[in-house]
C-alpha cells in the first residue's frame, strides 16, 4: 500500500510514529511522512535541522517531508503557535504538493497532542477521498485542562466543537485505552468507528543491557523512567517519598527530563532526601534495559481530578511490562484495568499517596518474592498483547493492507 503518515512528531524525536512507519516499510509498504521540524522535548530545533535544513530526507525507507513549524519552546504562548504553524504549513503542503502529485491508499494520523494535527490529513481526505485512520493518544479538549491549565469555558467549548468535527470526518478512530470508547462516543455517533489499538513496546529483555549508566543507590529501588512533567503528578510522588522517610532501604531513581524535573530536584534537597533519591536526567532509549535491570519496582503516575487522565494508559506501562519489572501505580482506571487484569503489580487511584505508602510497607516490602513474580506476570501479558509485530499485524488488518 501507499501510506501517508501525518504527525508533528517523528524521528529523531522518540515517538511510536517512528516504529509504525519503519515497520510498515519493512513489510513492503511505501510510506511517506508529513511531519514537523524536530524540536521535542527541548523546545528548540534539533542540531542539523531547521527552516533551511533537511526539509526532505529518507529515513529507514520512509520519505520524510518536514513542514515548517515554530519551536515549541518551554511552553507559554510558544506552544499554541507551534501547533498552529504545523496545521497551516501542513495544509499548504497538501494543497500545493500532495493533493495533485501524490495518491495514497490511506492516511494514518498519530496524535500524542494536539488533536489539530489531523487537519492536513483531513484536507487531503476531502480532496482525494483517501480514508483517514486517526490513532488517538489523548482526549481533547480535556488535555488542555490537565496539561495546559486552560480554564476558559468558551475556549474549551469552541475546541470541543472542533474535536467533534475531526471525529466526524475521520474514517476510523484508533484508541490506546478501552476507556476512551465512552468518552469519544459521548461526542457523537462515533461508536462504529472506534477500534482498540494499544501502544506497544520494544522488547526490553531482548535488548543489550550493557549500556554504561551511573552507579545507583543500594536498597529497594523504585524507579520512574520517562517524562517528568505536570501530568506525572510528582507532588503525589514526593508525598510517598516523605511518607517512607522512616524506611531507609527504599531508594528512588528518576530517569528522564521534563518541565518538573528542576522542581523535583529542589524538593529532594529541601527535605534532605539526597541519600534516598537521585534524578539522573534524560538517557537514550537504548540505555533503558540497563536501568530497568536494576529496578525492584517501576512507578507510573498520573494527575488526579481530570476525567480524561482517568482513561489514559501511559505508554511507559507497556515498556515496564516488557522488562518484566513489577509495577506500582497511582493512576486512573485506564491503566489500573491493565494492571489488575495482568496481575503485574499494585494500582491505587491517582494522587492517593497514603494508599501507595501502605501497599509498599505492608505488601511489597513484606513479600518481595510475590511482588517480583508480578513482574513475570506483566512480561507474559506483554508477550500476548503488546509486541510490535503483533500490533502492526493488527494495523494491517484495520487498514485493509494486502499482506
Amino acid at each position: 500500500m501507499k501510506i501517508l503518515l501525518v504527525t508533528q512528531y517523528f524521528y529523531p524525536e522518540v515517538f511510536k510514529s517512528n516504529d509504525l512507519a519503519f515497520e510498515l516499510v519493512k513489510r513492503g509498504h511505501q510510506v511517506d511522512a508529513l511531519v514537523g521540524i524536530p524540536n521535542y522535548p527541548e523546545g528548540k530545533y534539533f542540531k542539523g535541522y531547521g527552516i533551511f535544513k533537511k526539509r526532505h530526507e529518507v529515513v529507514n525507507g520512509v520519505n520524510v517531508y518536514r513542514v515548517f513549524q515554530t519551536p515549541r519552546g518551554r511552553g507559554g504562548w510558544r506552544l499554541p503557535v507551534n501547533y498552529f504553524s504545523f496545521v497551516v504549513s501542513g495544509c499548504l503542503w497538501v494543497l500545493f504538493k500532495f493533493a495533485w502529485k501524490k495518491k495514497y491508499d490511506c492516511i494514518i494520523g498519530h496524535e500524542p497532542s494536539p488533536i489539530f494535527q489531523a487537519y492536513p490529513a483531513l484536507l487531503l481526505r476531502k480532496l482525494r477521498k483517501t480514508p483517514f485512520y486517526y490513532w488517538i493518544m489523548d482526549l481533547w479538549p480535556d488535555a488542555m485542562k490537565s496539561g495546559g491549565g486552560v480554564k476558559n469555558e468558551k475556549v474549551l467549548h469552541f475546541v470541543d466543537k472542533l474535536v467533534m468535527g475531526i471525529y466526524r470526518h475521520t474514517d476510523k478512530i484508533l484508541i490506546t485505552s478501552e476507556r476512551f470508547r465512552d468518552a469519544i462516543s459521548a461526542k457523537g455517533d462515533f461508536a462504529d468507528k472506534i477500534i482498540y489499538f494499544p501502544n506497544w513496546s520494544d522488547d526490553i529483555m531482548e535488548m543489550d543491557d550493557n549500556y554504561e549508566i551511573p552507579q545507583l543507590p543500594n536498597g529497594f529501588k523504585i524507579m520512574i523512567a520517562g517524562n517528568l512533567g505536570k501530568s506525572q503528578n510528582l507532588e503525589a510522588v514526593t508525598e510517598v517519598m516523605l511518607g517512607l522517610k522512616d524506611v531507609p532501604e527504599v531508594k528512588w531513581v528518576f530517569v528522564g527530563g521534563g518541565s518538573r524535573r528542576e522542581w523535583l530536584e529542589n524538593v529532594i534537597k529541601e527535605n534532605g532526601l539526597e541519600d534516598r533519591a537521585v534524578c539522573l536526567g534524560q538517557y537514550p532509549f537504548k540505555a533503558m534495559p540497563a536501568f530497568y535491570k536494576q529496578a525492584d519496582a517501576m512507578l507510573v503516575t498520573l494527575r488526579a481530578g481530570f476525567p480524561h487522565l482517568e482513561a489514559v494508559v501511559p505508554a511507559r506501562l507497556q515498556s515496564y511490562m516488557s522488562a518484566g519489572r513489577p509495577v506500582l501505580a497511582m493512576i486512573g482506571c485506564g491503566g489500573a484495568d491493565i494492571i489488575e487484569e495482568s496481575q503485574c503489580g499494585y494500582a491505587v487511584p491517582a494522587g492517593d499517596s497514603k494508599a501507595l505508602i501502605d501497599i509498599i510497607k505492608n505488601k511489597v516490602l513484606t513479600n518481595r518474592e510475590s511482588f517480583k513474580k508480578m513482574g513475570e506476570n506483566g512480561r507474559d501479558f506483554y508477550m500476548k498483547h503488546y509486541r510490535l509485530n503483533d500490533c502492526i499485524d493488527n494495523l494491517e488488518k484495520i487498514i485493509g493492507a494486502r499482506c
